[in-house]
């Protein structure tokens, strides 16, 4: 029987989970695939993806300043710009703490769409929707938070941030190291990680514990997860991906049932 099936028993009323291997195949599934999810936070994997493209297109660089005084696109991306979480509130000096801020993903948005004069759900749809076959994916709303997609799509980004044929790998590679090191910050829903890593939009695994990623995940795992019960997370150093979504919103039972699950979806894969 699958690991997978253990999401029948977590306290949602729909659960999908996917595992994709390092030639970009899904070698475990349990679930609908084909149902639509709100992704809520990882939504930024699908943005972070999106503003990789426009860099490398030079429609925006990461020197181009944006946001508060002294910011930059690299501070974004990297929450380091000191927004608040959900407003244009400054809570700290840039580059001085990692402030995870929905408002400064929208930021960016906005700064690329004065840059290019595409707004971001088309450049996404353009960009990473279309070229990957994700039919079913949208940002609908806030770059930040207001995604929509399948496991079957989110599968295929999976396979793309194992196997980049969008962005050169040398670009997911520097997204996906830890940027501004040395930061403490707080992990939403598992309180304050000292230091608190983070790459150009992809939460880094890193030495952060408590954490969502099972204990035996390598350092370099990287991905997101949204309050609205939905992760995915890509081991680089073993080739391995997992997506998962539910529509139950994040809460302890996610704290507690994620990690044992990831542990033992890596545990099976490496064994």
């Amino acid at each position: 029987m699958s690991i997978l099936t253990q999401i029948d028993q977590w306290p949602s009323d729909n659960a999908v989970s996917v595992v994709v291997n390092g030639n970009g195949a899904i070698i475990d599934q349990h679930g609908d695939t084909a149902r639509v999810y709100p992704l809520a936070s990882v939504t930024k994997l699908l943005s972070a993806y999106t503003f990789l493209v426009a860099l490398e297109e030079e429609a925006i660089t990461l020197e181009d300043p944006a946001g508060p005084e002294g910011s930059t696109v690299h501070h974004l991306l990297a929450h380091t710009a000191g927004y608040d979480f959900d407003s244009e509130a400054i809570r700290f000096a840039v580059e001085t703490k990692r402030g995870y801020s929905n408002f400064g993903f929208e930021k960016l948005a906005e700064h690329l769409e004065q840059q290019t004069g595409i707004s971001m759900s088309q450049y996404a749809q353009e960009a990473v929707f279309a070229p990957l076959a994700m039919a079913s994916t949208e940002i609908a709303g806030s770059c930040a938070k207001d995604g929509r997609s399948t496991a079957a799509d989110l599968a295929k980004f999976a396979a793309e941030l194992l196997n980049p044929t969008i962005v050169a790998q040398e670009t997911l590679r520097d997204a996906t190291r830890v940027h501004f090191e040395n930061l403490a910050g707080i992990l939403p829903g598992y309180g304050r990680q000292n230091p608190n890593d983070w790459g150009l939009g992809f939460e880094i695994r890193s030495s952060k514990s408590p954490h969502w990623t099972g204990a035996n995940h390598p350092p370099s795992t990287f991905g997101h997860f949204g309050q609205s019960g939905t992760f995915l997370w890509v081991d680089p150093e073993h080739r391995l991906a997992c997506v998962t979504l539910t529509d139950k919103n994040f809460g302890q039972w996610a704290v507690d049932a994620w990690a044992p699950f990831n542990e033992q979806v890596l545990n099976s894969r490496i064994a």
